[in-house]
Order: structure tokens, then sequence, then C-alpha cells
């Protein structure tokens, strides 16, 4: 079976290279969601689409109603299409008696039919057989009539140059800090980010880049009272304006949830403790850790000399500990704004680990 990359993928399909089967698998379910959506607009013109293109989802269909659709010849048409949607959810597509049913069509389907299953936020396990037989190896080699694409997550550093590249595919520019900000705040979840980005997109005036006040703007971010400001205070100690940042946290929860701030806080003093057991710090190194830009490192270059390694070592501690409480560990009846207080309170009062955890 020929193995692609989604970015293969979606450079054949617009050369209308239509394979028998197409099996799309993976945790990141955005590369999924895009190549079957293509397929589905694309390989049918629209006035075939309605006798030869049917769209089954998982939870509502089996085996054998997937390959009866599939073994159906077009109807005045070149080619029929059945997308299995959440294939994940189809209950005996690894069952034993669908075995010899499915392993049959997949090593010689119909060549009139396109046939797609999107097995969203997981990928098959290559000991059992339908894994193994899609995988192949030197002595059963793969179906070549099918298509297998594996759809994995991004790594933190990965996603600001991915977010950089997708704006730059849409024929604009977006700054470095905006670049930063948005990746923070969202992370790797490439549907949220390209919907956030297509929506700034539409509101950019000609001849202007994505900055970091159309980020704050668009995707709601307070301007002075955000988890990067928040940051930045803890960096310089600035007890007054933290205390600020708290209150108006309190006070729009919806706004502010405790989970994504943690992780924020997480990744940041994660980094900083990595870099103290890397005395000069390459260019490599920074990439290695996704601070691509001067101005990131900026913070981190500060927070070396704020936190030494012990505390930072304790930092980032406290703050699964906090994660710990977010999810009901010994929090005892702490709401989530009473468990982030507690958490800049520690950090920006140092006070020895064994104290506060006993």
């Amino acid at each position: 079976m020929p193995v692609f990359t989604p970015d293969e993928i979606l450079q054949q399909l617009p050369q209308r290279q239509f394979a028998p089967v197409y099996f799309l698998q993976g945790e990141e379910p955005y590369y999924i969601d895009l190549v079957a959506d293509l397929l589905e607009k694309h390989v049918l013109a629209e006035p075939d689409k309605g006798f030869n293109q049917v769209v089954l989802y998982g939870k509502d269909t089996d085996v054998a109603g997937i390959l009866g659709q599939a073994k159906r010849f077009p109807m005045m048409a070149e080619r029929s299409v059945v997308i299995v949607k959440e294939a994940q959810a189809v209950a005996d597509l690894e069952a034993e008696k669908s075995w010899p049913f499915l392993e049959a069509y997949l090593k010689n389907p119909l060549q009139s039919t396109v046939l797609v299953f999107c097995y969203k936020h997981k990928t098959l396990d290559a000991r059992k057989k339908l894994g193994k037989l899609l995988t192949g190896d030197k002595k059963a080699p793969a179906p070549a009539g099918t298509v297998l694409m594996t759809s994995k997550k991004l790594y933190d550093n990965q996603v600001a140059p991915w977010l950089t590249a997708y704006v730059r595919s849409k024929g604009q520019q977006m700054t470095p800090q905006a670049t930063n900000m948005l990746a923070e705040y969202i992370g790797g979840e490439l549907s949220r980010l390209t919907n956030e980005v297509d929506k700034m997109l539409l509101n950019l005036l000609p001849g202007h880049r994505i900055d970091e006040d159309l980020v704050q703007r668009m995707v709601g971010i307070s301007k002075d009272y955000n988890i990067f400001e928040l940051q930045t205070a803890l960096i310089r100690r600035d007890v007054l304006k933290a205390n600020r940042i708290l209150l108006y946290f309190e006070a729009n929860p919806k706004n502010n949830p405790l989970i994504p701030n943690l992780t924020l806080l997480f990744n940041y003093f994660s980094r900083l403790l990595a870099l103290h057991q890397l005395p000069n710090p390459t260019d490599a190194d920074w990439l290695r850790l996704g601070v691509r830009n001067a101005f990131a490192r900026r913070d981190y270059q500060t927070g070396l000399k704020v936190f030494d390694f012990g505390r930072t070592r304790d930092i980032v501690h406290l703050i699964r500990r906090a994660d710990a409480q977010s999810k009901g560990i010994d929090a005892g009846s702490m709401s989530d704004g009473e468990i982030l207080r507690e958490l800049i309170w520690l950090v920006l009062h140092p006070v020895p680990l064994h104290a506060v955890t006993g």
C-alpha cells in the first residue's frame, strides 16, 4: 500500500489522481477532514453526486453496509464515492466475522469506487489483522490500491512554523509576536488555529500583517489582562500587576479557564528548566524548545536570572500540583480561581517545597 503524507495527498487530488481506497487515520483530525472534504467536493461533478456519492457514519453502519455501497457501479458517471466518517466507531471493523469480506475487498477493490475511511483520534493496532494488512511488510505487501495516511499531532515546537506556513499559503504574513501568541494560546489544535486565522484574514486591512492587536481582538484575549501578561508579571516579580490580572481572571472565568492557563505556565517553566541545563544554548537548542525569535528569547533570558535551577524545578512541581487540584485531587473546596491564586503566590513568594506539599 502506498503510504503518503497529508501534503503528498493534497498535491495529488487537484491532478485528479484518485485511489480506489483511502484509509485516513491519526490523532490529528485536521488533515483527515481536509482530505475527506476535498474528495467529497471534487471527485464527482455536482450533477453526479445525487446517485453516486454516499456519506456513512461509523456508529450507524457496519462493514457489510460499507462494502455493499462500495461494490455498487456508478450510475451515468465515471466513479462513485463512499465516505465513512467517524470510521473508528464502526463496531465490527476489526471483528473476526467481518475480516474475510473486508480483506477480499481491500485486496481487490472496485476501480470505479473511491472508498474513504476517516478513522479519527487514533491509529489501527498494527498487531491486528486490519492493521497488519494496511501497513504490510516484505512477506505480505499491503494492497496496492489503498492509500494509507497517518495524521500526527504536531509537537509544541512545530506549531509556530506550521502556523507561519499556513498564513503564507493564504498569501499573507503574520508577525512573530502574533504567531507565538496564537501558537501558545491555542496550541496544536490545527482546526481551531485555521478557523481563527481565517477569521482574522477576513478582517485584515489591505497591506497589513496579522499582528498582536488583531489576535487579541479576534481571539478574545484581553490586551492587558491575559496569561502572557501574567507570565511577564511573574518574570518581573510585579506582585501588584499579577494580582490585578488574577482579579480579572476570577471575574471572567469563561474567558480565562484554568487548565489552558496552567498549560501555558507549565510550557514556559519547563522550557526554562531545560535552558538551565544548557549554559550556552545554540540556535538549534532554541528551535528545539519551540522558541523561534529574539522577542520570545528575552523572556526566557530574564527568567533564567530571576529563577535559579532549584526554584524553577520547584515551580514546575507546583504547577503540576495545581493541575492535580484542578482535577479534584487534594483541592478540598478550592475554586479554580483560588487554585491559580495560590499557585501565583507561591511562585512570587518562595516557600520551601516540602512546606507546601508536606
